[in-house]
């Protein structure tokens, strides 16, 4: 058993990183001692597009934590640090998936180094660098490279993110390992928000929504699918760019009748009740590292159609739990669906995800953890 000091978000925020700390946090509380340190703020309200940062979840993901630190406050860096001087931790645990956090990491990475016992410092990296990066990418790879520079270890959860970071940090050690199952996620399920036709086949295109995601490709497949069988598309999460070209392009194909939109951050129980309607949840990302909506969909054991890009294809098992096609090919998408419905692949694919969950469990995350602390 080792002292770990878990950095990150959780309730009261919203959202994957907050779920995925609290179930780390969870999970590392099996087998070892956890000081988790939380956020007293997360993010600036300019900086977040969302209408809110908070979790509405009836019962959310919840887990003991210490609310210290303010991105934006350097005094509560100090307060985090001097917490962590107190704990004496043995691991520090600490994820990273936007440049944002670059100046709070970077202090807090360099004092973690300076603790008593020296402490092994270990980064998880949701993406290594952003989907999008905005008006200045040259700036991007040198804040990476300065704030994981101090790691002693790295999680990543696609090769393709492995091989970014080790250009960026020649000779880092790193674990490649898959997201794990949010099959926690909604347990108590609630009546859908809207209503959809009965007896009419489902696709769900569940998260927030934003360019690299490719909701556009699937919009544009959805004709295609449309003129050999009835089907439906519920689209669930916010629009954080606004729904306003999604909306043209639906009126422009006049599939008006055959799509929902919920534009909305969902609580956990109505996202569960989502995916048990859904017949297929469909991610036709442009770019990914992974998408925990993906974990979402196997833990409530429901197929996914999604794209070749980043660690997508290394979990979704092509032809058994789900299907893979090229990005931001519309007909490759639609084709695929079709494929899905005509052969009837949906029973077969449920059975041997239940047979695939137990490779995606928290506690092989943790032994990668303790892999690396030990190497």
């Amino acid at each position: 058993m080792a002292r770990y000091a878990l950095i990150g978000p959780t309730y009261p925020y919203r959202g994957g990183i907050a779920h995925y700390t609290t179930l780390l946090a969870e999970a590392l509380r099996q087998q070892h001692d956890v000081l988790f340190v939380s956020f007293s703020q997360q993010y600036p309200r300019w900086l977040f597009p969302g209408r809110s940062d908070r979790d509405p979840s009836e019962r959310p993901l919840r887990t003991e934590a210490e609310y210290l630190l303010n991105p934006l406050n350097p005094l509560s860096w100090g307060r985090t640090i001097r917490r962590l001087r107190e704990w004496q931790p043995e691991v520090v645990v600490i994820p990273w998936w936007v440049p944002f956090w670059a100046p709070a990491w970077s202090v807090l990475g360099r004092a973690v180094k300076r603790l008593p016992g020296q402490p092994r410092l270990l980064f998880i990296c949701h993406n290594v660098l952003p989907h999008e990066q905005g008006r200045l990418p040259w700036l991007l790879p040198w804040l990476t490279k300065l704030t994981l520079s101090p790691g002693d270890g790295f999680i990543l959860h696609a090769a393709a993110d492995e091989q970014i970071l080790v250009q960026l940090l020649p000779g880092a050690n790193c674990r490649v390992t898959p997201i794990p199952t949010y099959a926690a996620l909604g347990e108590r399920e609630t009546a859908l928000p809207v209503t959809l036709p009965e007896e009419c086949p489902l696709l769900l295109f569940a998260g927030f929504v934003r360019p690299y995601k490719g909701l556009d490709v699937l919009l544009e497949a959805l004709p295609l699918v449309l003129a050999k069988r009835p089907l439906h598309l519920l689209v669930v999460g916010e629009f954080w760019q606004g729904s306003r070209a999604y909306e043209e392009q639906i009126s422009r194909l006049q599939i008006q009748h055959a799509v929902t939109l919920l534009n909305e951050y969902v609580p956990d129980e109505v996202l569960a009740a989502c995916m048990k309607r859904a017949d297929v949840v469909v991610l036709p990302y442009r770019s990914a590292t992974q998408s925990a909506v993906v974990q979402v969909a196997f833990g409530h054991g429901r197929p996914v159609i999604t794209t070749n890009v980043g660690g997508l294809g290394e979990v979704v098992t092509h032809g058994q739990t789900g299907l893979v096609v090229p990005p931001e090919d519309p007909a490759a998408l639609a084709a695929a669906i079709e494929r899905f419905f005509a052969e009837e692949m949906g029973p077969k694919m449920v059975e041997k995800i239940e047979e695939e969950n137990g490779r995606f469990g928290w506690e092989k995350l943790v032994e990668q953890f303790e892999n690396l602390v030990l190497g």
